[in-house]
């Protein structure tokens, strides 16, 4: 027996130790190596390849942008070609699109891309899925993303908690045979769960008649969104078999969407339960035997302490989302003051080898809350909410255990978030959303960056109209064509935006000191200067990150910095040499320096 087959089995049987039902953990241990495509040596060897513990999968060169598979639609420019089967007669498949884009605008400073949900799909714009095997005809094929995969990274969505309710799976339940029938999680309304923690204000059971009578199902999310039942070994199976699906199709990351509300018992929270943590390690433990270059990043919009739980010790997640960053960096560039952004810093744990974090300030969905809780004040928190709303943002709430509602997201454009300040809107918007990126920029881990923050997109009301989701204020699709007209157009907020984003991704993916695991060190310059010092891992690259986060002029002491004077130092933004490492300087609002001694 080999050193995996045998560290399955105890993992599984972890998992399982209170489900009556599983026993063999050495079948289903073979049965998930097959699905995996790995195979049982007769020497221990586990094929095709062997992980190495603590090993980087990333350096400064890696940045993530993150789009749907149709933010981007081009109409057809000859009416007259050929049109292949299946394809709209007017549009072009948008991952076609989507590639274009990438050649053309982003390709020296994005090496991947998170696609999100690019499957059938019944709401939640993707998050619903219909079938896990498939690509979404109107979007395009298994053959675009490979063509995608072929240039750059590809960051795919395993939607592992719930799927949709229109899908072949849940029809087969509510008939009790066939694929799936067992797939999903019942509980009887007499229970109490009355403790657990979900993201939405809709009832947690779906009142379901089945074949069998009526079932109440269980949905975390909306009653579209159904719960698959982990106790079913099969479940586990069948993800294996997508993930394996995945791998083949060019997929190297794998974004575990919603993942810490996957195990569930009656009468707990059913939020990050250490049965969870432990499928997370077995899925880790049969991808990277699989894949050793592949990466996990699990997507749990929680609270810090439990959101860093996922690394693990380096055997969980090789990626967490930080999802205190984007409530953080609003609340400081909205305050003019860097207070608490400074006091979490200082609360991070450096990510150790093998694992990074995964930094962002803007996303599809909107700026959570949840992960701001016990970093900022209920009174804090209630003035960045009034201010986003008065910036045309909306709030999504989430339901307590008392039966009350409570504030879970805000849903805004990140250019119109930071339009202003607390005071009003004002004329540094521009400079105060570069700014917010050359912070998220520069810090430790790997940034994502979403491309309505990339294009500067503004708030969607149409599209909000539309579709009476907070959500979709934020997710705007672009004619293809008239954004080449407004990125061509040098007055456009939309050209000044992206020139000024790419150029200093294009300074970012250059520095050694800018490495997801290169030191950091928080900087103490006051509440209206944030700074923080890079070191790259080799030691031969420093960088003083230093930021105007106030709308006025602030003076930088260079003597509090301790500038080593043995070099010589430049900021790479600029090129400028500083000519006396001892005085000061007048940093306008939101100015942005890297300060470094190469």
């Amino acid at each position: 027996m080999n050193t995996l087959h045998l560290k399955l089995e105890q993992q599984l049987e972890f998992i399982y130790q209170d489900v009556d039902e599983v026993k063999d953990y050495r079948a289903l241990a073979s049965s998930l190596m097959a699905a995996m495509g790995l195979y049982e040596g007769p020497h221990g060897e586990t094929g095709p390849h062997e992980p190495v513990a603590f090993q980087n999968h990333w350096s400064e060169q890696d940045v993530v942008l993150i789009t749907y598979g149709d933010s981007l639609v081009q109409q057809r420019a000859n009416q007259e070609e050929e049109i292949p089967p299946g394809e709209c007669l007017l549009q072009q498949k948008p991952l076609i699109t989507l590639k274009r884009f990438l050649d053309d605008y982003c390709q020296d400073v994005v090496n991947s891309v998170h696609i999100l949900p690019f499957y059938p799909y019944s709401s939640d714009d993707g998050f619903a899925v219909i079938n896990y095997s498939a690509v979404n005809e109107s979007l395009g094929g298994w053959n675009d993303i490979n063509a995608i995969s072929e240039d750059y990274r590809v960051m795919a969505d395993l939607v592992i908690n719930h799927c949709s309710s229109r899908s072949v799976w849940f029809d087969n339940f509510i008939k009790g045979e066939g694929p799936g029938h067992d797939f999903f999680f019942t509980c009887d309304p007499s229970e109490d769960v009355s403790q657990v923690v979900r993201p939405r204000t809709s009832p947690l059971l779906r009142e379901t008649q089945t074949a069998d009578g009526i079932k109440h199902v269980w949905c975390t999310f909306s009653h579209d969104q159904v719960d698959f039942d982990f106790r079913n070994p099969k479940v586990l199976l069948e993800f294996v078999w997508i993930i394996r699906l995945y791998l083949d199709n060019g997929v190297k990351i794998f974004r575990m969407d919603a993942v810490a509300f996957l195990w569930k018992k009656v009468a707990t929270s059913c939020l990050n339960l250490e049965e969870t943590h432990e499928i997370v390690r077995l899925l880790r433990t049969l991808i990277e035997h699989a894949q050793p270059d592949a990466v996990i990043i699990t997507e749990t919009n929680i609270p810090n302490r439990e959101n860093l739980a996922y690394f693990g010790n380096a055997n969980e997640a090789h990626c967490v989302y930080n999802f205190s960053l984007p409530p953080l960096l609003v609340n400081t560039l909205i305050t003019g003051s860097c207070k608490h952004l400074k006091q979490w810093m200082m609360s991070m744990p450096p990510a150790q080898q093998g694992t990074a974090y995964f930094n962002f300030i803007a996303s599809h969905d909107g700026i959570g809350l949840r992960p701001a809780e016990g970093l900022l004040s209920e009174k804090e928190l209630n003035v960045m909410i009034s201010t986003m709303q008065s910036f045309g943002g909306r709030v999504s709430m989430r339901a307590l255990d008392n039966g009350k509602n409570k504030p879970y997201e805000i849903n805004i454009a990140l250019v119109d978030a930071l339009q202003g300040t607390t005071e009003g809107p004002d004329r540094w918007g521009i400079a105060r959303f570069v700014c917010a990126h050359s912070i998220m920029f520069a810090l430790e881990g790997i940034p994502g960056l979403y491309i309505h923050s990339l294009l500067g997109t503004h708030n969607d009301y149409e599209k909000l109209k539309h579709t009476n989701h907070n959500r979709s204020i934020n997710r705007h699709r672009w004619d293809y064509q008239a954004l080449q007209q407004q990125l061509a157009e040098e007055t456009s907020d939309h050209h000044k935006v992206f020139n000024e984003l790419k150029n200093l991704l294009a300074i970012r993916t250059k520095q050694a000191a800018f490495h997801p695991n290169a030191t950091q060190f928080t900087l103490h310059l006051g509440d209206q200067l944030f700074g923080f010092w890079r070191q790259s891992i080799d030691r031969s690259q420093s960088i003083f990150c230093i930021y105007n986060i106030s709308n006025e002029e602030q003076i930088l002491n260079l003597s509090e910095v301790n500038l080593i004077d043995l070099d010589e130092w430049r900021d790479l933004i600029t090129g400028d040499y500083l000519q006396n490492i001892s005085g000061q300087l007048a940093m306008s609002p939101y100015q942005v320096l890297w300060i470094s001694n190469k």
